[in-house]
């Protein structure tokens, strides 16, 4: 029996504005589970991933977000982090000042809510550096300063591969990636991945998507779920388009 680790009911979200974005979103994810959202711009994609993770400045109206039994739905973001839940952004920030390696180090520190034993994190973080294929020096580097594209998703995925959430949200982690990027990315989402923890994907291309075990795939339209299948909805999409999901107005 699958035990369910994230359990979205009724999910409404509004901007500060007060516009609402998200329009009753249901999602169940189990352990062991891979979910990818797709669906036109401006459907709420991100929105959804923003406010499972506790971002601010969505207002949720409605509804409730339980994780790994617990209700978070009021939780702010660090405690939704420590308790597994990560997100990776679509524009990763630049941190003038502070080493990837300190950065990772004391995210981890954090999460753990102990001191980390130095040679254990060293080796860890070689080994995750050799995977995504980044020199050691990038760990000397401050944060994504002067990083490519390319080198800041995978300074993403680093991440991932060190704090070992529950639950990873890869939030259009595939954008501006070439062949080679995808294939480095997808090997170190793929050395994340276990019968214990989740990923819920948002994407717009099949790429990422190729070599990755998809379990379910949920098309968003105007802040609903207007459909859910199987991994064939992808290839569907790639070549139709997400004409026949859309209804009524997009929701920005």
């Amino acid at each position: 029996m699958t035990q369910t680790l994230l359990n979205v009911q009724g999910l409404h979200a509004t901007l500060e504005s007060g516009k609402e974005i998200l329009k009753g979103v249901d999602l169940k994810i189990s352990k062991g589970e891979v979910h990818v959202i797709m669906g036109p711009n401006g459907s709420g994609k991100s929105t959804l991933a923003n406010t499972i993770m506790g971002n601010p400045i969505y207002h949720i109206t409605g509804g409730k977000i339980e994780f790994d039994g617990e209700d978070v739905t009021e939780a702010g973001p660090d405690v939704r982090a420590r308790k597994g839940i990560f997100m990776a952004f679509q524009s990763p920030e630049e941190i003038d000042g502070i080493t990837l390696s300190d950065f990772l180090k004391t995210a981890l520190v954090a999460q753990q809510e102990k001191p980390v034993k130095l040679r254990q994190f060293m080796s860890q973080l070689d080994e995750s550096l050799n995977i995504l294929q980044f020199d050691k020096s990038y760990s000397s580097r401050y944060l994504n300063v002067g990083f490519s594209g390319g080198e800041k998703k995978k300074s993403e995925i680093l991440q991932l591969l060190t704090l070992k959430p529950k639950l990873a949200i890869l939030d259009e982690t595939d954008s501006g990636l070439d062949v080679d990027a995808i294939r480095v990315v997808t090997e170190g989402i793929l050395s994340y991945k276990n019968d214990e923890n989740a990923l819920l994907i948002i994407s717009h291309s099949p790429r990422l998507l190729e070599n990755l075990p998809v379990d379910y795939v949920h098309i968003l339209s105007s802040g609903r779920f207007v459909t859910t299948g199987s991994r064939e909805l992808i290839d569907e999409i790639n070549f139709n388009g997400f004409g026949r999901f859309i209804q009524g107005e997009s929701a920005e």
